[in-house]
Parts: C-alpha cells; sequence; structure tokens
C-alpha cells in the first residue's frame, strides 16, 4: 500500500508542466494577437486623424489679443444667449484727407463758374473744359487770343483773361499756362520756330493774368510747340485745334509740384 501512493504522488508531479506550458502558450498567443493588431492599421482611422491634427497646426492665428480668462459680466452676456458682433471700427479721415476734399471741391466750384462765364464759347467749341479731382483744364483757341504767328494779343483777348482772372483771383490754385502750335514752320525773325512761338503765346497769358491781380509766384509759361497735337495735322480744322493756350489749374497750391 505505500508503494502505491508513491507512484500516485511521482506521476502527479511529473505532470505539472503542462499547466506551465499552457500558460505559456496562452501568453504567447496573446502576445501574438496584440502585435498583429497594433501591426495592422485603419487607413481610414489614420486619414481622419492625420486631416484633424494637420487642421489643428496649421490653422491661422484667430486672435492678436490674449482673452482674458474669469467672470463675464452680466451686461456681456446676452439673454438670448447668441454671440453679441461688436460694431466695425471706422478710422477717423486725417486732416489731411479732410484738405485734399475741401480743394477738390473747390475746384469743381471753380469749374462751375468758368463754365458759366464761357457757356457761349464752349458751345462754339472754342473753349473746352475738363475736369478731375486734381485738375481743372481750361482750352482756349489761338484765334481767341492772337492773330496768326504772333504773340501779341489782340483786343478780343482782354475780355477773356478778365474772365478768367475774375474766378482765380480770391484762390491760391497753381495755374501753368500752355502754349501749343500747329506743325507748319513759321520761321520769322521774332520766332525762329514753333517752340518760341508757343512759349512767348504762354508767356503772354501769365503776363496778362498777373495784370488782372493774379499772384505771379502762382504761375508758370510752358510752350511745347507743335509736338502736343490734340487733332491731325493734315487738315485745317485739326491745325485749329493744334492751336491752342491751355491753362491747368491745380488742386493744390504749390506751383512747382503741379505736375501733370
Amino acid at each position: 500500500m505505500k508503494r502505491l501512493r508513491h507512484t500516485e504522488e511521482d506521476s502527479h508531479n511529473k505532470e505539472r508542466w503542462l499547466v506551465s506550458y499552457a500558460d505559456f502558450i496562452t501568453l504567447l498567443f496573446g502576445f501574438f494577437v496584440v502585435m498583429y493588431s497594433v501591426s495592422s492599421v485603419n487607413e481610414g482611422k489614420y486619414k481622419v486623424l492625420s486631416d484633424t491634427l494637420t487642421g489643428v497646426f496649421n490653422a491661422p492665428q484667430r486672435s492678436l489679443d490674449p482673452i482674458e480668462v474669469g467672470e463675464q459680466t452680466q451686461s456681456a452676456i446676452p439673454a438670448d444667449g447668441q454671440a453679441v458682433i461688436p460694431p466695425p471700427v471706422t478710422a477717423a479721415p486725417s486732416h489731411q484727407q479732410d484738405g485734399a476734399r475741401a480743394r477738390t471741391a473747390s475746384l469743381r466750384a471753380m469749374s462751375q463758374q468758368l463754365a458759366l462765364e464761357f457757356d457761349e464759347l464752349i458751345q462754339q467749341g472754342v473753349v473746352t473744359m475738363e475736369t478731375s479731382d486734381e485738375w481743372l483744364e481750361l482750352s482756349l483757341r489761338n484765334s481767341l487770343l492772337f492773330s496768326s504767328g504772333d504773340a501779341e494779343p489782340h483786343y478780343d483777348a482782354f475780355p477773356v483773361v478778365e474772365k478768367i482772372a475774375g474766378v482765380l483771383r480770391d484762390t491760391d490754385n497753381a495755374i501753368r499756362v500752355e502754349g501749343f502750335t500747329d506743325n507748319l514752320p513759321i520761321g520769322n525773325a521774332a520766332y525762329p520756330s514753333n517752340w518760341e512761338l508757343s512759349t512767348a503765346r504762354a508767356s503772354a497769358v501769365v503776363r496778362m493774368l498777373a495784370m488782372e491781380g493774379i499772384a505771379p509766384a502762382r504761375m508758370a509759361a510752358v510752350g511745347y510747340g507743335a509736338h502736343q497735337p490734340v487733332a491731325r495735322n493734315d487738315t485745317e480744322e485739326g491745325r485749329k485745334r493744334n492751336r491752342r493756350v491751355v491753362l491747368l489749374i491745380s488742386r493744390d497750391a504749390s506751383i512747382r509740384g503741379a505736375m501733370r
């Protein structure tokens, strides 16, 4: 009997390795399952995660001011729970902008006065006017002011210049007087070329305006000769249009800064 009990205990001890082996196999199986699950990437979930991270790190900065953390006052929270959008902040116009607007308005007022003074001549096409925010251009045919090939104003020129001076006398706007001719050569003793003739005519108008009370420091005279035509020179009508004196009245007061 004693021998039999010893045999059963030995048999039981020899089979204990199966328990350890089974545990090892179970752990090994679990290990491979975990490794497989880690190595198998769900592409859809990975793309969603990738797009989310990209959007977070590449999002533009939404605020330049720090956000204060604390209790909000009752007035800052609307009763209906909707967000309060503050009104847009508009910058106050500078004094320089106000001054420019005022001078532009004054220039347009001068344009209206001159249009009334020369309404009949404008209807005849002898006088033309153009106005912008920076310039008033008054163009006069040479026939209103000068005889052919001459820079001495004839008697009809004085009432024309007097009307212009009456509008411009009490202002400080810079005035540039420009002379133009056609392309027919002149070549007389007084004016060797159209350059001299156009400059002399512009200077004569400046001198007449000064006699009517316009400050000489506001004015300048420029001659272009035949090189800035507004019409063709191969017809008589075109040459008449090219023979002109143009008064450019600037919005600004500085004659040196009145460039166009």
